[in-house]
């Protein structure tokens, strides 16, 4: 049973500082072998992972700096290595990419012992697409596993004024076409952190606008305005500035659109919730 990956990065670091400390060498070469050492954080999370096209990548060989570089993996999976030439890495893991590598190097006599190590900087294909209304809508990379709705949201400058708070993110999960809903005053309101969705490669995320209602008659500023949360008829009257000294906020009457698509008209109490589209008429005072 092979060893835990982090177990072995640690060993391999000490037992080179080590050697090289025992062997007389420099503090210089000391600081170059533990530089060359393995990325704990970053094997135990990407080792399995497998190289994929557009993957970017840091190789390093040990004691052999003009080895090691940082590149891209071509659409054909194969990387320009000094050298080498062109070798195919894809569809291997981090394992497995730095044995090709390092066989490699031996069969052509460059080395005799190549100590290579990779980490995986950037994972192209997990991507999220961003739509809507935000301030930069567009693709983001997914640059680490575990991120979350928010951090993305985050990275693209947020949610435009006139965005919805309700957020739809389409994907597939386990093989299955998925639709979730997320509330975001639910995270940030309620502390509803459970809500906040753990992102996978491909997901589609879309902010609609947000819901609207309408004034018109008898208010100081009639005209649309942006449904908040659990709004009452009372506190949409004062988004409007108001009544005019002719308005009356008795009797207000709403048309509302039901589901099946048909209008009602609605003579509410102001404690009530104002609905996504009601168009509210402020009558004049008969007296």
């Amino acid at each position: 049973m092979r060893p835990p990956l982090t177990l072995l990065a640690t060993a391999w670091r000490l037992l080179a500082v080590l050697l090289l400390l025992l062997a007389g060498v420099g503090s210089a070469a000391a600081q170059e072998a533990a530089a060359a050492a393995p990325d704990v954080g970053a094997m135990s999370t990407v080792a399995e992972e497998q190289l994929a096209p557009g993957d970017a990548i840091r190789i390093r060989v040990f004691q052999n700096p003009e080895l090691s570089v940082e590149t891209r993996i071509l659409l054909n999976g194969s990387i320009s290595y000094p050298l080498i030439g062109s070798i195919k890495l894809a569809g291997q893991n981090i394992e497995q990419a730095e044995e090709s590598l390092a066989k490699a190097l031996k069969a052509g006599g460059f080395l005799q012992n190549p100590q290579i190590t990779i980490n995986l900087l950037q994972i192209k294909r997990k991507q999220v697409s961003l739509l809507g209304e935000v301030a930069r809508p567009g693709p983001y990379a997914l640059d680490r596993d575990g991120t979350r709705l928010s951090q993305v949201l985050a990275a693209a400058g947020g949610i435009r004024p006139d965005g919805s708070s309700v957020v739809i993110v389409t994907g597939t999960r386990l093989g299955q076409p998925v639709r979730y809903e997320v509330n975001l005053d639910l995270i940030y309101l309620e502390g509803r952190t459970e809500s906040d969705l753990t992102l996978q490669g491909g997901d589609v995320i879309y902010v609609n606008k947000a819901p609207m209602f309408y004034i018109y008659g008898e208010a100081q500023k009639p005209g649309a305005f942006k449904l908040e949360r659990n709004l009452t008829f009372m506190q949409a009257l004062v988004t409007a500035g108001g009544i005019t000294q002719r308005g009356t906020e008795r009797n207000l009457r709403v048309t509302r659109r039901e589901p099946d698509g048909s209008t009602k008209e609605y003579y509410p109490a102001l404690h009530e919730p104002v609905r996504a589209d009601d168009v509210i008429f402020v009558r004049e005072s008969l007296f």
